[in-house]
């Protein structure tokens, strides 16, 4: 037999972390896992919208990697595995792919606005969901410690898409968006 996706539990505005504790759907700890979720959403838009091959396979470890993040979150921290989240080695290979594109782009020298083609835009979409859970994250934090590889981790996402949407303009020819001050 198969499980039906609705169980009617959450009716009431309350939903079940991992490991049988029931919070409010207002948590903020459910907010963060929530938001985490939301970016891998549009981390799998963008995989759609990406005709670079080479930057596809990271984007699908994003995906895992945030499916995994949000697992973590989502789990009562009093029944976590301490070893839930080992994002040193994905943070590395954020920051190694971060340097191969800068490699052959020209210095930044002003702010850039999200445009100049959809696929660039969306990057900047994924670059700002990223801030945000990033924000929650912290916010969580402050309340109930997360491990400190998933702050960093998080916050080495939102520099990686910021650079793959100047990355992927210079691959598609499309105009960097520059932000003219008054």
């Amino acid at each position: 037999m198969a499980f039906k996706i609705y169980t009617k539990t959450g009716d009431a505005g309350e939903t079940a972390l991992f490991g049988g504790r029931r919070v409010p759907k207002s948590h903020l700890r459910v907010d963060a896992y929530g938001t985490t979720d939301e970016l891998n959403s549009f981390v799998g838009w963008l995989i759609e919208q990406v005709r670079e091959p080479a930057v596809l396979p990271l984007l699908q470890d994003i995906q895992h990697t945030l499916f995994n993040v949000g697992a973590y979150l989502a789990t009562d921290p009093e029944r976590r595995h301490p070893a839930a989240t080992n994002l040193s080695e994905n943070t590395a290979i954020l920051e190694l792919k971060i340097d191969e594109m800068e490699e052959v782009l020209p210095p930044l020298k002003n702010f850039i606005l999200p445009g100049g083609h959809p696929t660039v835009a969306l990057c900047h979409v994924c670059r700002t969901v990223c801030r945000r859970s990033e924000r929650l994250v912290v916010a969580l934090h402050l309340e109930d410690p997360v491990e400190e590889q998933v702050l960093i981790y998080l916050n080495r996402l939102s520099d990686y898409f910021f650079v793959l949407s100047r990355y992927l303009a210079h691959t598609l020819g499309a105009p960097e968006i520059l932000w003219k001050a008054p």
